[in-house]
């Protein structure tokens, strides 16, 4: 399909949209962030998604709302790490440390459209040397297809010509079934360890199993989880595995009781952030003019362990030239 004007940014480039689509799935996906904007299953009434219409509600009140994430998604503590015997300084952008590559990164960057037809969009960025203080110039693909009856495939590439770290992350909230929250929404994470994290959510380094603990969400049930009268928070990575796959295996499981819709999420990547949206509260109505209060969505973003250059013992996320970065996620919608 044809691209359309989704909008204009100050420095006059334009934001473009694209719909794919296959069977009952319908997708809309704009160059910003390389932005899942829309999701829609034929016959149900609401997004299974959440996002905007507007340019400047993404630009000004989006919690990173369907972006492709990076340079390196997720945390880097004190915004710093080594590789080859030298200390890179990033940007940081929460409380000392970086979040989701910076200020300006890839989620807030507009991609180019290098080509679309009606079922797939594929997407570029060219990220400079030294952009939010990272090494090397990166060259990045995303490139999104509608398949089957309710699946949106991600393959996303990336090069570069000198030693860095690449972790890409696709960093969608859903609600499937358009309540005001997703907690009694119900949750399964194909996952039998976690990476505990310290005040600021940066990883101790250590690898803990899940069993005995709350988060153990081996097998399904509801997200809403109160201990004391104090409703449990889930913002934290999971260990799928401990390194990359070729091809992508089980990563979560998530069903709406109220629709009877589901989404699985599998992915080549070893981890799977999960976020209940505890920390949102969106204050500009989102699509169909819908609310987004706490919890409004839940994200699993598929990636390399948070922080993962500063602890040896995690999955490395360093990308040299002559090297390719690939992953492989799917999202896979269903009506039971």
């Amino acid at each position: 399909m044809a691209a359309q004007r989704f909008g204009i940014l100050a420095n006059g480039e334009e934001v473009e949209e694209v719909t794919i689509a296959s069977g009952d799935l319908t997708a809309k996906v704009i160059t910003l962030g390389a932005i899942i904007r829309d999701v829609r299953l034929a016959g149900v009434p609401h997004p299974l998604v959440l996002g905007f219409d507007r340019l400047d509600d993404y630009l000004n009140h989006s919690p990173y709302f369907g972006a492709v994430v990076g340079r390196c998604a997720n945390r880097i503590g004190h915004a710093r790490f080594t590789l080859d015997g030298k200390t890179y300084q990033l940007t940081p952008n929460e409380n000392g440390n970086q979040l989701h590559g910076g200020p300006n990164g890839f989620g807030r960057r507009n991609w180019r459209l290098v080509s679309s037809d009606a079922h797939s969009i594929t997407l570029g960025l060219t990220s400079p040397d030294g952009e939010e203080g990272y090494p090397g110039t990166v060259e990045a693909f995303v490139r999104y297809t509608a398949e089957g009856e309710g699946t949106i495939k991600m393959e996303a590439e990336a090069t570069t010509d000198a030693p860095t770290i690449v972790n890409l992350a696709q960093h969608s909230y859903f609600n499937l079934d358009g309540s005001p929250d997703i907690l009694d929404h119900r949750v399964q994470i194909f996952a039998g360890a976690y990476t505990p994290f310290d005040a600021d959510k940066i990883p101790t380094g250590e690898i803990l199993s899940v069993a005995g603990t709350d988060y153990d969400l081996r097998a399904m049930r509801p997200i809403r989880l109160v201990r004391n009268g104090v409703r449990f928070v889930f913002d934290i990575n999971y260990v799928v595995d401990r390194k990359k796959s070729g091809t992508p295996h089980r990563h979560a499981r998530l069903m709406s009781p109220k629709s009877g819709i589901a989404l699985d999420v599998a992915s080549t990547e070893p981890g799977v952030q999960f976020y209940d949206g505890v920390s949102m509260n969106v204050t500009v109505p989102g699509l169909d003019g819908r609310k987004y209060p706490v919890n409004g969505g839940c994200c699993f973003e598929p990636q390399f362990f948070p922080d993962a250059i500063n602890h040896a013992n995690f999955p490395s996320p360093v990308l040299r030239p002559g090297q390719t970065y690939r992953q492989t996620t799917t999202f896979t919608f269903s009506r039971n």
